[in-house]
């Protein structure tokens, strides 16, 4: 079985980071999954305490089936932009969860709200 990547924990102690079997079980996909969408850049992990887990904040509720969960739509193609762009995972990572007043607040957080397209349109700027 091939391995996925893993970044650096960089985020904050308030910043929850779910076990893959816990994404797996509210995605209603197996594991395997996680793994695969890990190997294809749609999600970024993190190893804390020991544990592979992924950052709460790259999921959300379903606005169409109460109480499922999704992977943010945003999210695999904020991956794709930054890459694209020169960054590594790990500097990936950091960027999503560093302040940014002038959004105001963190680019994880914006994603989830009227301000995702800004996020995305500064995301392809840094490449430049």
């Amino acid at each position: 079985m091939s391995t996925f990547p893993v970044c650096d924990d960089v985020l904050s102690e308030s910043d929850e980071v779910l076990p893959l079997p816990d994404v797996a079980e509210s995605l209603h996909v197996p594991v395997t999954r996680v793994h695969q969408m890990l190997r294809d850049r749609q999600l970024l992990a993190v190893k804390r305490d020991g544990v592979v887990g992924i950052p709460r904040l790259f999921l959300t509720e379903d606005a169409h089936h109460r109480g499922e969960i999704r992977v943010l739509k945003q999210m695999p193609g904020l991956i794709a932009v930054l890459r694209d762009g020169g960054f590594t995972d790990d500097e990936s990572l950091r960027w999503m969860y560093q302040e940014d007043p002038t959004l105001p607040g963190r680019p994880v957080d914006a994603l989830h709200g009227h301000l995702a397209r800004e996020v995305l349109r500064r995301a392809q700027a840094l490449g430049f």
